[in-house]
């Protein structure tokens, strides 16, 4: 393909990117909002809304990588839009005519969570189809830039749209995102078509056919147990960070939330300074130095000092560089798992990623809580720590270490 077509698609498949990014922030935190506040509904059944999302990005990340490799990518994209708007329009229009319930929030929240899952797989799938191997780098930092812009300003236009709007409106506004990337999609006219090789497992057996595939690769075999660690830490951070950060380090709500916010601009700043490194040091010791700092930067977290002004510097400064280092690392191995994969194996793949890193977080989080009990908070936050360390220590130990992206001219 051409690179000025080549160029045309990827800008096509980056904004439909980007608007349904920002769609799936504003429904992660509009249907507990509309929940909230048209249905008076309890911790326990959001608690529930969390556990069936989460159900669902396992289950489909388990069993869709087959079905993604057997179709044309853009087509799966669409799809999987059109499914998430549909199942979000479902909401607005059961408010308007009274017949509203918890239970049609839950189901329409694990069908979008299916979906997305989905998207995000025939995403990565469909990249190394619209750009040369010696571009993915800075095609998936792109990609990372614009799901960083819309970790910062998704939940704040959430919180404006569900302020101006009722609840059930800015649902209504939220399903027009999707419907907006769908038709972004319809213009990408340069995907190289991908052919299943014959002997293509069902459906049932694609997870098997990804493992298989991903453990015999020396290189994405260590990405998959790195991938797994990072799941595993991550689900302790993410149970006990803010319960963490408000009892332990007794910081009000508010700050914790513009503390937060600083997170996103430092992804912004992975996804500029992640491929200038990689240029510089290689993909594998870039790799392994950003795990490395990412790793010392969960551990400044766990000593961060209680108090407004320690705890609150502390924690600024950990969102800024932590996500600065994460993002850094995740273009490097979505980008390396791209050229180590052939293409009509990158849906399974991705699948045996999501499921695998997912299940990992939901050990993390009950190991959290059962440490966090037994032992206190900031004893499991340093825990999850020490075992963050070992990430780099398993790249730089490995084939992973000395490995190389294609040059980019």
């Amino acid at each position: 393909m051409a690179r000025g077509s080549e160029a045309k698609d990827f800008n096509r498949l980056w904004a439909a990117q980007a608007v349904s990014a920002f769609g799936a922030r504003i429904a992660r935190e509009g249907l507990p909002i509309a929940a909230v506040t048209t249905l008076a509904a309890s911790p326990s059944a959001l608690g529930l809304l969390a556990a069936l999302t989460g159900l669902a990005s396992m289950i489909l990340g388990l069993s869709a990588g087959g079905w993604v490799d057997r179709r044309p990518r853009r087509g799966v994209l669409i799809a999987m839009n059109l499914v998430r708007a549909a199942a979000l329009a479902v909401i607005p229009l059961a408010a308007l005519t009274g017949v509203l319930s918890l239970p049609m929030i839950l189901a329409s929240g694990t069908v979008i969570a299916g979906a997305s899952t989905v998207f995000i797989m025939a995403e990565h799938a469909i990249l190394p189809g619209l750009v040369a191997p010696d571009r993915l780098i800075t095609a998936n930092a792109r990609l990372s830039a614009t799901d960083s812009v819309a970790e910062i300003g998704g939940p704040a236009l959430a919180g404006v749209l569900f302020q101006v709007l009722t609840a059930p409106l800015a649902v209504a506004a939220t399903a027009g995102t999707w419907l907006a990337s769908a038709l972004l999609l319809l213009r990408i006219r340069g995907e190289r078509p991908v052919e299943a090789e014959p002997g293509t497992p069902a459906e049932g057996l694609s997870f098997l056919s990804g493992f298989r595939t991903t453990w015999a690769d020396r290189e994405v075999r260590v990405l998959f147990l790195i991938q797994m660690a990072w799941g595993l830490t991550g689900g302790v951070f993410g149970s006990l960070y803010v319960l963490f950060a408000i009892r332990t380090l007794q910081l009000p709500t508010g700050l914790l939330g513009l503390a937060i916010a600083c997170g996103g601009i430092g992804a912004l700043a992975g996804a500029a300074a992640g491929p200038i490194v990689e240029r510089r040091l290689g993909a594998g010791r870039t790799l392994t130095l950003a795990l490395l700092l990412g790793g010392l930067v969960n551990f400044a977290i766990g000593l961060a000092p209680a108090g407004v002004k320690g705890g609150m510097a502390v924690l600024v400064a950990t969102q800024f560089l932590g996500d600065l280092f994460g993002v850094t690392a995740m273009i490097l191995m979505s980008s390396l798992r791209q050229v180590r994969v052939d293409a009509d194996h990158l849906g399974r793949v991705s699948g045996v990623f999501q499921a695998g890193s997912g299940g990992m977080a939901v050990v993390g989080a009950l190991g959290a809580a059962l440490l966090a009990e037994a032992a206190g908070i900031r004893t499991a936050m340093l825990a999850a720590a020490v075992l963050s360390l070992t990430l780099p220590i398993l790249c730089a130990a490995s084939p992973l270490a000395r490995a190389r992206l294609p040059s980019r001219g």
